[in-house]
């Protein structure tokens, strides 16, 4: 799927694949454990195996099923990654004993509850560019300075589509009943790819909305987004390079409640504090849909399925961006803090301003 980018530069050629040496992730947990509890918290580092496939090893060679281990989120496969998980303390003696050549186990608290998807507050990433020119590196540096400004939009990565890059097309057959699929964590990953992917859609439709405000008259403007120019006015005149349209749903940012958009002049100035941001719609049931204008776009990437909806962050703001060039290797490293749910990812291909696949 082509899409949009927020930054105005030209593609930046380098070369990223994702590997243990090169994408190290670390799992920032929400809260703080308190130390006691019948729940074993254990920090592990993994490498080169999904959070499930941890998972999986830790149950067989316990004899317990999967789900008596929680787990914050799921993290990268071809990576180096380190994330809590919860079970039971009464393992604690038997796992002193587990050894495995992509596991280790960092270190082990008590917690009085098990940890449940979500729970976690962000993720550090380490991340490492190669066949990087100094000229290319100030391009870097300069498309990292803006993102620290003014954030990045929250598109789903690749791995969320699967190694083909097709699971929304199953997904969406599912979705409407034109498929079966019994197992059911698979049949909810196959949906959740195709709300995904109508998603991406909507959010790349709003950023060339963006660069098409950015880059024309409001005369122009009335013929190519069919707006009122009173509308046209107020997206012209905004500073951020989001243009939030009447209708939008905002939440409260980085977590927070949902409400309508007013165009006040008290909502401007919060989404530009980054005390609130803009949500798109997951399509399904029992979730909030945008209005007006809003949702005149929205409605575009909207699907009537059987599946529960929701909200997600269309533009997210990551954190302690660090940038370091190695002129002799040609390489460029790079750390910095996305919230729960964003993709390591998708920065870097904001980055480079093209597909890493």
């Amino acid at each position: 799927m082509d899409r949009f980018y927020s930054l105005n530069h030209a593609s930046i050629d380098f070369h990223f694949k994702q590997s243990a040496r090169d994408f190290v992730v670390d799992e920032i947990p929400l809260y703080e454990f308190s130390g006691e509890g019948e729940h074993l918290i254990l920090h592990v580092r993994k490498k080169n195996l999904s959070t499930m496939e941890l998972v999986g090893i830790l149950a067989k060679y316990l004899g317990i099923k999967n789900k008596e281990i929680g787990y914050a989120g799921l993290k990268d496969k071809h990576a180096m990654t380190k994330q809590y998980i919860s079970l039971h303390k009464k393992y604690e003696e038997k796992l002193d004993k587990f050894e495995h050549e992509g596991i280790k186990i960092l270190s082990k608290t008590y917690h009085n509850n098990k940890i449940r998807i979500g729970h976690l507050s962000s993720n550090r990433f380490y991340i490492r560019l190669k066949k990087v020119n100094p000229t290319d590196a100030k391009k870097i540096d300069e498309a990292l300075n803006i993102i620290s400004k003014q954030g990045m939009p929250n598109f789903f990565g690749y791995q969320r589509f699967g190694n083909d890059g097709n699971n929304h097309i199953d997904g969406e057959k599912i979705a409407k009943g034109e498929k079966k699929e019994r197992n059911v964590k698979v049949r909810k990953l196959l949906i959740s790819a195709y709300q995904s992917h109508l998603f991406n859609l909507w959010l790349s439709r709003r950023l060339e909305i963006n660069s098409l405000v950015s880059s024309f008259n409001i005369k122009e403007l009335e013929n190519l987004l069919n707006m009122p120019k009173t509308e046209i006015k107020k997206l012209k005149i905004q500073e951020h390079p989001f243009k939030l349209i009447e209708g939008d749903i905002m939440e409260h940012y980085p977590y927070g409640r949902l409400f309508e958009f007013d165009q006040s002049e008290d909502d401007f100035k919060r989404f530009y504090k980054r005390d609130i941001s803009v949500t798109g719609l997951l399509c399904g049931k029992k979730t909030r849909i945008a209005t007006g204008l809003a949702r005149d776009i929205e409605k575009d990437f909207d699907d009537d399925i059987n599946a529960d909806g929701a909200r997600r962050y269309a533009w997210v703001y990551p954190t302690d961006i660090e940038g370091r060039f190695n002129n002799q290797e040609a390489q460029y490293e790079l750390n910095f803090t996305l919230p729960k749910g964003s993709y390591a990812t998708v920065l870097i291909e904001e980055i480079a301003k093209r597909r890493l696949i």
